[in-house]
C-alpha cells in the first residue's frame, strides 16, 4: 500500500498542502473552521500520520522533553519522573528521561544528546548544574526548568518545595512528643549546597532545635540517599550505646533502611525509637510501622515545571509570571512517630 502523503490529503480536502500543515501543526497561519474541519476528516479517511522528524526539522523542535534525574531506582524521583511524563502527556509532549547518577559528567552527557535531539525543553533535577552544565544550556540557549532543587542565580526558573519549613513541621512534631532531642540522618556531602533539598532538611531541623532550646552538637549523622546503605550506616548508630530516642531522616528512602535496621536489632519503632522520614514516597504507607513523613502535591509541582519549560515562564498575557514557584510542604502522621492510626 502506497504511503499517504500531505498532497493526498490536500486533494481530498480541495485545499493545499500549506494548508493542511498548518491544521497539523495549529499554525502559523489560522484556518477557517469549515476549512480545518475538512482537512481534518480527509486525515481520518486517508489514516495519514504525519512525519514528526520532518516536522521537527522544519521548526527545529520536537514533541519530547527532556528529564534528568539523579537516580530513577529512588522512589521519589522514579514517583516524580511519573508525574512529569502524565503533566507531559497532558501538553501532548513525550519525556525522555536520563540518570545522571549524581555525576557531572552524565548529566553534561544527557543534556547534550537531549538538546541535540531538538526537545522543546530540559527539566533538570539536580544536585546542582555544574559549570560545564550550565555553559552547555547557555550555548544552546535552551528552556530549562530546575526541580526540587532552588535555583543559585535570581534568573533561574525553578519549581521547589518547602524543605526548611517540612523539616521544621516534623521536628517539631517529634519533640512535642516529649523526647529529650531528635537527631538528623543528613546526606553524604561535606560542605552545604545552596538550594540543595537535603541541605535544607537539616537546616529545617536546626531551626526546629534551636527553637526548642537542644543542642545539635553530635546529634547530625550521615549516610547516602539510598536505603540499602542507610541500613548499614543505621545497624552501627543504633547498635551503640548512643542511640537517639528520635530520629528525623532527610529521605523516606532512608528511613525505610532505617526501619529495617531497628527491627533487625530487636528495637521497637516507636516504643524504643521514634522515625521520620522526607518526600511521602507511596511505600513509607506500607512500612512497618507506617512512616510519618513530610509530603507535597507532586502532581501540581510536575504541572508547573512542565508548563513552565513550555510556556517560557517568563511572561503570560503580557504580565511576568513567577520564576521560581515554591510549593508548601505538609505533615504526613502514621505510627512511627508515637502517633495512634
Amino acid at each position: 500500500m502506497a504511503k499517504v502523503t500531505r498532497d493526498d490529503v490536500a486533494r481530498l480536502a480541495g485545499t493545499s498542502t500549506a494548508v493542511v500543515s498548518y491544521v497539523i501543526n495549529d499554525g502559523p497561519r489560522p484556518v477557517a473552521p469549515a476549512t480545518r474541519e475538512r482537512v481534518l476528516a480527509a486525515i481520518k479517511e486517508l489514516g495519514y500520520r504525519p512525519d514528526r522528524v520532518a516536522q521537527a526539522m522544519a521548526s527545529r523542535r520536537t514533541d519530547l522533553i527532556g528529564l534528568i534525574v539523579p537516580d530513577a531506582r529512588q522512589p521519589f524521583f522514579a514517583e516524580m519522573a511519573h508525574a512529569v511524563e502524565q503533566a507531559a502527556a497532558d501538553r501532548g509532549k513525550m519525556v525522555l528521561v536520563g540518570n545522571s547518577d549524581y555525576l557531572d559528567e552524565r548529566e553534561v552527557h544527557y543534556l547534550r544528546a537531549f538538546l541535540g535531539m531538538r526537545v522543546s525543553g530540559l527539566i533538570l533535577i539536580s544536585q546542582g548544574p555544574s559549570e560545564r552544565a550550565a555553559a552547555e544550556i547557555e550555548a544552546w540557549d535552551a528552556r530549562v526548568v530546575l526541580l526540587h532543587r532552588r535555583p543559585e542565580a535570581i534568573d533561574d526558573v525553578a519549581v521547589v518545595l518547602d524543605d526548611v519549613g517540612g523539616a521544621q513541621m516534623v521536628t517539631r512534631h517529634l519533640l512535642e512528643h516529649g523526647h529529650a532531642y531528635v537527631a538528623c540522618l543528613g546526606g553524604v556531602e561535606s560542605t552545604p549546597s545552596f538550594g540543595d533539598p537535603v541541605t535544607d532538611h537539616v537546616e529545617g531541623w536546626r531551626r526546629a532545635m534551636k527553637e526548642a532550646g537542644r543542642s545539635t552538637d553530635g546529634r547530625l549523622f550521615q549516610a547516602p540517599y539510598n536505603r540499602y546503605d542507610t541500613y548499614r550506616v543505621a545497624l552501627g548508630l543504633l547498635g551503640g550505646p548512643d542511640r537517639p530516642p528520635a530520629l528525623v531522616c532527610a529521605t523516606d528512602d532512608q528511613a525505610i533502611g532505617v526501619l529495617r535496621a531497628a527491627r533487625e536489632l530487636g528495637i521497637d519503632v516507636p516504643g524504643e525509637l521514634a522515625v521520620a522520614g522526607f518526600d511521602d514516597v507511596k511505600e513509607a504507607a506500607l512500612t512497618d510501622p507506617p512512616l510519618t513523613t513530610v509530603g507535597s502535591d507532586r502532581e501540581a509541582m510536575a504541572r508547573a515545571a512542565v508548563d513552565l519549560v513550555l510556556d517560557d515562564g517568563v511572561r503570560v498575557n503580557g504580565s511576568r509570571r513567577e520564576r521560581v514557584r515554591q510549593f508548601p510542604s505538609g505533615l504526613v502522621v502514621r505510627r512511627s512517630c508515637g502517633c495512634g492510626g
